[in-house]
């Protein structure tokens, strides 16, 4: 089954990286959808989550304020 992928181009090159990175990152998780890698899938997604928490937690003030 092929995947489709809609290319816009733009004129600025980081642009164009960031826009390609995505590309890959989709492209790289219809594969192991279609590939049926359930398990490569969920360790993605839990380093994923991981990784946000820690930046959620170094951001998060050191002290609550009521």
């Amino acid at each position: 089954m092929a995947v489709m992928v809609t290319v816009k181009k733009r004129t600025n090159d980081m642009s164009n990286e960031i826009e390609h990175f995505f590309e890959r990152q989709d492209e790289a998780m219809s594969a192991l959808f279609l590939e049926n890698k359930g398990d490569e899938l969920t360790d993605i997604l839990v380093a994923a989550l991981e990784e946000a928490f820690e930046i959620l937690l170094e951001a998060a003030p050191a002290e609550t304020f009521h």
